[in-house]
């Protein structure tokens, strides 16, 4: 069975890592006359309109297993309604309000620091997961080989960034944003983790209802920052390609990493998600027409090896603390 689950998690995992890497490929590729307000704006739509089935076939597996397995209906019944509660119902709403900013952020960094230098960037997620999960969930106190391999994991990025020159002035605005917009993000996911864990949650309950609350929030407030001739970027059916493609690309990346992560531990996913750079860097110079630079090349391996050092020293403290507790 570890072995079945291994090959279905590889699986999941590489398709879902092919799509992250697209991500700022597709969003670099659409014409300038799409701002990231709108495209952030039809995407959400599109994704809650993805989500919607698999929230009610969830939902009906679950009222399904609850007549079956009479043991579990307590964690059943938290998944099928935990979201119905007062406070998650808080939560869900913070959600949507910032997953109405993080993706206008991400767009108008991609836009600003380029494919390549923001697919090196997106890995500092590594570093806000440590450093959230030890501040809020109480997780293990982060260990003098893993900060020592997060400040390589950011050498790495300013090395990329700033094309070995070490000048402060060369450091790009739209990496910045986009470090910025990983931490709010990855703060979102910490308080969403222990929902899950709790049994509150579930993934699909909560990329739908954030999907479609952002999606909302962002399209009606649209107009109020920009003219009602605009709207004919919306319904133009030569700019809907860039909408769908996105949509359908994030969420199917989504839906693969969840997957991902029933199926093997995070850290052989985490390391697996590691080498997005290269594959992004591969399509951005195929189809953007990118520079990818010695530089790059230097930063993206400083990452990956930080990445699975950091994972690694992880793996070993789980493996420490339980043997101490035999």
């Amino acid at each position: 069975m570890e072995n079945y689950n291994l090959k279905k998690g590889l699986i999941c995992g590489t398709i879902g890592v092919l799509g992250i890497s697209l991500q700022p490929i597709i969003a670099n590729s659409r014409p300038s006359v799409i701002d990231p307000y709108i495209f952030a704006a039809v995407t959400a739509l599109i994704m809650a309109t993805i989500f919607f089935p698999l929230f009610v076939l969830e939902r009906h597996k679950l009222n399904s297993s609850i007549d079956v397995d009479v043991n579990s209906n307590e964690k059943l019944y938290s998944l099928l309604n935990g979201w119905k509660k007062k406070n998650n119902l808080k939560f869900l709403v913070i959600i949507g309000i910032t997953f109405s900013i993080v993706p206008v952020l991400l767009y108008v960094s991609f836009e600003l620091a380029g494919a390549i230098n923001s697919s090196l960037t997106l890995k500092s997620e590594v570093f806000f997961a440590l450093l959230f999960g030890y501040i809020f969930l109480k997780e293990k106190r982060i260990s003098k080989v893993q900060l020592l391999f997060c400040a390589t994991l950011f050498f790495g990025v300013y090395i990329a960034i700033t094309q070995g020159s070490f000048n402060l002035l060369e450091f790009n605005i739209g990496v910045l944003i986009l470090l910025i917009d990983v931490a709010l993000f990855t703060l979102i996911h910490t308080f969403t983790k222990s929902r899950f864990d709790r049994n509150e949650l579930s993934p699909i309950q909560v990329v739908f209802i954030r999907s479609l609350l952002s999606g909302i929030i962002l399209f009606s407030t649209y107009f109020i920052f920009f003219p009602l001739d605009k709207l004919n970027i919306v319904f133009n059916p030569n700019y809907f390609i860039y909408y769908l493609l996105m949509g359908f690309d994030y969420s199917v990346s989504l839906f693969l990493w969840y997957k991902t992560l029933s199926y093997i531990q995070i850290g052989k996913a985490g390391v697996l998600n590691s080498v997005t750079p290269i594959i992004t860097a591969l399509f951005s110079w195929i189809i953007l027409d990118d520079v990818f630079t010695t530089f790059h090349l230097i930063g993206m391996v400083i990452i990956i090896i930080s990445i699975y050092m950091i994972v690694r020293e992880k793996k070993l403290k789980k493996n420490l603390i339980l043997d101490e507790k035999k």
